[in-house]
């Protein structure tokens, strides 16, 4: 495959999302306009800059390395060819599940993470909006993921794609067949239960872990279906308005002082009666 086709389709993919979730929108908009977009479209500038210099020669040296010496578990279950490559795929999916819960359990990481989960809407763009600290925390997670899994750079390569192209999926704000999202759901992330992973609610907010295939989150009890989206609010108890997610305020969350509502601890929230989209946002 020719080097510039893959991030082509994967352009194609993101733009034809934006489109559709503007065709047939799963949840109202909270916080509609330009400068929503323009928040999270700056974020993920931030960010991917970060990721090309701290994190992608690292990973990279890494699966050569392992690779070479045939280094870690895949390659010692002689596994080789596709088969190979779909073992690493789906071992790299699995530990993804488990750094997302340490992101969600551990305060520090938490409040990285919190750039991601204090949107107030949720859509294609959600995907771009991660601060630089949570992945620049990740790396050593990363390593770590490459050498004992086994990862050679093709397999390391075909997972960041298949997780980048999932990922804008089960954030887009797409309503689709409810028949056809069921069986998708059984296999694969999709924007409903997705939706239910970013409620202000936290009991909500603690499932739904996995980003690629659900099996992790029904292996661990983590998985929930059972919330209508239009009893859903989007966010993080305590990040409400506009002016508590500017873009000065997302980059500062990971070094301010962990208080209440920053913390992965912190009371339930969503009280979705008393706080009506039209109140939130004024």
């Amino acid at each position: 495959m020719p080097r510039w086709l893959p991030p082509v389709l994967l352009t194609a993919f993101v733009g034809g999302l934006f489109w559709l979730e503007r065709r047939r929108p799963l949840r109202a908009r909270a916080d509609p306009g330009p400068a929503r977009l323009a928040r999270n479209l700056s974020m993920a500038a931030a960010t991917g800059a970060v990721l090309r210099v701290a994190e992608r020669p690292l990973t990279g040296r890494a699966a050569r390395w392992t690779e070479s010496r045939g280094w870690g578990l895949v390659p010692k279950l002689g596994l080789r060819g596709w088969l190979g490559t779909a073992a690493t795929v789906v071992l790299l999916d699995y530990t993804l599940y488990w750094w997302h819960v340490l992101l969600h359990r551990v305060p520090l990481l938490w409040r990285c993470h919190l750039a991601h989960h204090s949107d107030l809407d949720l859509d294609a763009s959600t995907a771009l909006r991660f601060h630089f600290a949570e992945f620049v925390l990740s790396i050593p997670y990363r390593l770590a993921q490459i050498v004992l899994i086994g990862a050679s750079p093709r397999a390391l390569v075909a997972w960041q794609r298949l997780t980048a192209a999932e990922v804008v999926f089960h954030h887009a704000n797409l309503r689709l067949p409810p028949e056809l999202e069921r069986r998708l759901g059984r296999i694969v992330v999709t924007p409903r239960l997705h939706g239910i992973h970013h409620s202000t609610v936290r009991a909500e907010r603690d499932s739904n872990f996995s980003s690629g295939l659900t099996v992790w989150d029904y292996l661990h009890g983590t998985i929930r279906t059972d919330v209508p989206q239009e009893a859903i609010i989007i966010g993080v108890p305590g990040f409400d308005h506009r002016r508590e997610v500017t873009l000065g305020k997302i980059l500062l969350m990971p070094f301010v002082t962990p208080g209440s509502r920053l913390s992965p601890a912190s009371p339930e929230g969503g009280n979705r009666a008393a706080a009506p989209l039209s109140a939130r946002h004024r």
